[in-house]
């Protein structure tokens, strides 16, 4: 086996991306972005043999930020969103490989004083990863939803709600348009109306990126990244950011103004913006899921678009058990509680929680 770790600024890292069908999620800037939004080191690992290929990008975390009384240890998470890990055609169609490649991972870690490690996995790019599935580290979080944009646009029409279907037709009776637009103009209309609805539904502050962050964002994404606005009489009524990689288009990030909420304009900006990526020849339009993964009315609203689902997976490694155990009891002291409760929290990993 042929172990790399690579940093952002590496050519291998694009290199390597140019061998992998890819989601903007795997990108370095996009990962280096991320890991500067929460103090941590973005940085990626390849891991080859013959003609198999596997490669995932993450962020990582200096625990001594929480326990600077202990030796140096650091844990491992995705960056925000589904990014997985990759697999060229000769490594998906090698399930021997994964089994090896994810042994190697481990113990890679594990040399680099790493404790523990939560990824979240890409619900279309590691939908066939079964052979994973009798570990303890494999854990099913919920669903995700996604339009298939190779059925003709009569029967994606067909596979949409009735009630979406009613709020759309009613939007473009009433006069509501939706467009896509360039970013640097709308930049800070967008962040109002996100900011606005995440002050509206109590999202925590991991939420609220910023104009800093978002401005930032476009810049690292370039063309692939993409802003819809929905208007009545020149007024912006909701946006959503869309990423666009590999023939598969991400909604990202969006909001709606709270005096436009019973008109439903997103349903609308929905509807635009999978056509135009079936426009585009994009294979698919992901959606997303429900908050953590939960059937949730966020859920509900995006399952009314498609009748297709995919499993939302998380992997979730304790790379070092006695490292792992020694923060927890230090979480477990500074919380006054006992070690078992923290530990047998749902939170991973159980020293980050409460």
């Amino acid at each position: 086996m042929k172990i790399e770790f690579i940093a952002p600024n590496s050519n291998l890292w694009l290199r390597t991306l140019e061998q992998l069908r890819h989601d903007f999620y795997h990108l370095p800037g996009y990962v280096g972005l991320e890991a500067k939004k929460i103090e941590a080191t973005a940085e990626a690992i390849s891991i080859a043999r013959d003609d198999k290929i596997f490669f995932l990008p993450y962020l990582l975390r200096n625990c001594n930020n929480l326990f600077p009384e202990t030796a140096e240890v650091f844990d491992v998470l995705s960056p925000y969103g589904y990014p997985g890990f990759l697999l060229n055609e000769a490594a998906a169609s090698s399930p021997d490989f994964l089994k090896l490649a994810i042994e190697h991972l481990i113990e890679a870690w594990r040399d680099r004083n790493i404790c523990s490690a939560f990824l979240r996995l890409h619900p279309i790019l590691n939908a066939n990863i079964s052979i994973l599935a009798d570990k303890d580290f494999f854990t099913v979080n919920g669903e995700t939803v996604s339009v298939d944009l190779t059925l003709d646009r009569d029967e994606i029409w067909r596979q949409t709600r009735a009630e979406h279907r009613t709020k759309i037709n009613r939007c473009k009776r009433e006069g509501f348009s939706a467009r896509m637009v360039p970013i640097p103009e709308y930049i800070n209309d967008f962040n109002a109306v996100y900011e606005e609805t995440m002050d509206r539904v109590g999202a925590s502050k991991s939420y609220f990126f910023g104009l800093d962050y978002l401005t930032k964002l476009a810049e690292a994404l370039g063309e692939k990244l993409h802003l819809c606005i929905v208007e009545l009489n020149g007024e912006i009524t909701c946006a959503g950011l869309f990423a666009e990689c590999c023939d598969i288009v991400q909604y990202h990030l969006g909001g709606t103004r709270t005096s436009y909420l019973k008109k439903s304009p997103n349903a609308l900006m929905f509807d635009f913006a999978r056509f135009w990526a079936k426009e585009r020849a994009n294979k698919v339009f992901h959606l997303g899921g429900g908050l953590g993964g939960s059937q949730d009315s966020l859920y509900h609203f995006k399952a009314g678009f498609s009748k297709q689902r995919h499993t939302f997976v998380t992997l979730r490694f304790i790379i070092d058990e006695d490292k792992y155990r020694h923060l927890v009891e230090l979480r477990a002291k500074f919380l006054n509680k006992e070690s078992e409760k923290v530990i047998n929290t749902d939170f991973f990993p159980a020293y980050r929680s409460f």
